[in-house]
C-alpha cells in the first residue's frame, strides 16, 4: 500500500504523530486540514481533540481504507490536493500533515493563500532549513517568500527512522503562522516575487548583470553591485520598490 510515485512514507511512531498534535494546540472548536493522511496516524489521534478533520487524499485505496477506519467527525476527500479549490472545503483554521516530500514548495504556498491560523506541518529536514534561512548556502527564494507571508520556526528535527519505507533524509515538524501584515511594503506584490525568482535562479551572480541594468543610469539604486544571497529579504523589497518606480521591464 506504498506509492513511490507520490511520494508516501507513512509515519509510523506514535509518540511522535502526539507531539506534532500538541504543537498545534488543538481544541473543540477547530477544523483541521490534514494533506495525505496516509494510513491514518494523525487523522484518529486529531479526530479526538477537533470538531471536524477535513482529510484530502490522492490514493484512492488509501481513501477507501480510512473510511474503514476514522471516526465520523471525518471527511475523507479523494483528491490531488494541488489542484483542490480550498474554498469549496469545510472552512477549515488550522493544518496538521505530514506532507509529500515532492510538492512541499507548491503546496505551501498555497496554503499561504487561505486564512488559517496556525499550520504544524512535517518537511524534510533540508527543505525545513532552507524554509528559515536567512543567510548562507540554505537562503533562497523559498527563505524569503515564506519570512514575507509568515512566522515560521523548526519545533524539532525527526529521525528517518520514523517513517515507513524509510526515506533518505530526516525530517522537521515545522509551525507556520501566516502574518497579519507584511514584515515591509513592496510596491506590487507579484513584481517582487518575479524579482526574487528572477535573482535567485542566478544566485552566484551580482545583481547588475542578472538584471542587466545601467548603473551610471540609475545611481541611486543600491545594492546592485552584489549579490541577492548577500541581502536580506527588506533589502530585496526595497530594490523591488526601486525598479518597480523606474518602470523597470523584469
Amino acid at each position: 500500500m506504498v506509492a513511490k510515485k507520490i511520494g508516501q512514507n507513512f509515519l509510523i511512531n506514535t509518540q511522535v504523530a502526539k507531539r506534532e498534535i500538541n504543537y498545534a494546540d488543538l481544541n473543540k472548536k477547530d477544523i483541521v486540514l490534514e494533506i495525505g493522511p496516509g494510513k491514518g496516524i494523525l487523522t484518529t489521534e486529531i479526530a479526538k481533540k477537533v470538531k471536524q478533520v477535513v482529510a484530502v487524499e490522492i490514493d484512492t485505496k488509501l481513501v477507501n481504507f480510512l473510511r474503514e477506519k476514522v471516526p465520523n467527525n471525518v471527511q475523507i476527500i479523494n483528491a490531488d490536493i494541488l489542484k483542490i479549490n480550498f474554498e469549496l472545503l469545510p472552512k477549515f483554521n488550522k493544518i496538521v500533515a505530514n506532507l509529500p516530500f515532492q510538492i512541499s514548495s507548491p503546496l505551501t504556498f498555497k496554503i499561504l493563500d487561505y486564512p488559517f491560523t496556525k499550520a504544524v506541518l512535517i518537511y524534510q529536514k533540508d527543505f525545513a532549513e532552507r524554509m528559515i534561512a536567512t543567510k548562507g548556502k540554505k537562503y533562497s527564494r523559498l527563505s524569503v517568500g515564506i519570512y514575507y507571508k509568515s512566522y515560521c520556526k523548526i519545533l524539532e528535527f525527526i529521525s528517518k527512522n520514523n517513517f515507513f519505507p524509510i526515506p533518505k533524509v530526516d525530517s522537521a515538524i515545522v509551525e507556520i503562522i501566516p502574518r497579519k501584515e507584511s514584515p515591509f511594503l513592496v510596491h506590487d506584490e507579484q513584481y517582487f516575487f518575479n524579482l526574487v525568482k528572477k535573482l535567485f535562479n542566478h544566485r552566484r551572480k551580482k545583481i547588475k548583470k542578472i538584471l542587466d541594468i545601467n548603473i551610471e543610469k540609475y545611481p541611486n539604486i543600491q545594492n546592485l553591485y552584489r549579490r541577492v544571497e548577500e541581502l536580506s529579504p527588506v533589502q530585496i523589497g526595497q530594490l523591488s520598490n526601486s525598479l518597480y518606480e523606474i518602470d523597470f521591464e523584469l
